[in-house]
């Protein structure tokens, strides 16, 4: 059996927020590794492309030792078995998200039984904080620079040119 402490966090993350980045910077002490699971999710049909949120992330959590960004396409499951992690981590912001993570956490569990899903609320100042907020905002050029990290803000200006 592993002895290290390895989780995935998953998601689109399109584009990575301030709110994700608390989330991993606080699941850091409970695991050796954290695993940043970007998702393609083309179902989604996410603003920015794989390899950009994949970039994004990467370039907010270089400075992390502990964490390590993918980009995966499929179930869960199968990249958790691909990564020998056993844990997921998922961030609750209200309880909307709390009935659709826990429905994902019960599938996730019935195809896999080893796997565990544990929740993390944001900080409380990022409890409103989302992906959809930002790119609600971005078409019409609206403040979002409290809601993303400063290197990522960056990258989205040069992105969108």
């Amino acid at each position: 059996m592993n002895s290290i402490k390895r989780a995935i966090y998953p998601g689109t993350f399109d584009p990575i927020t301030v709110g994700h980045l608390d989330i991993m910077k606080r699941a850091c002490p409970m695991f050796d590794e954290i695993i940043i699971a970007v998702a393609k999710s083309a179902s989604k049909q996410p603003m920015f492309t794989l390899e950009q949120r994949i970039a994004m992330v990467e370039a907010e959590v270089q400075e992390f030792p502990k964490m390590r960004v993918v980009g995966f396409e499929g179930l869960l499951v199968d990249l958790s078995d691909r990564l020998d992690a056993n844990i997921i981590i998922r961030g609750l912001r209200a309880v909307s998200d709390f009935e659709y993570e826990l429905q994902m956490g019960y599938a996730n569990s019935s195809l896999k039984k080893e796997l565990e899903t544990i929740f993390l609320m944001p900080s409380l100042e990022y409890g409103f904080v989302s992906s959809s907020i930002v790119r609600s905002l971005l078409p019409f050029d609206g403040k979002v620079d409290h809601l993303l990290p400063p290197k990522v803000h960056k990258m989205i200006k040069e992105y969108r040119g």
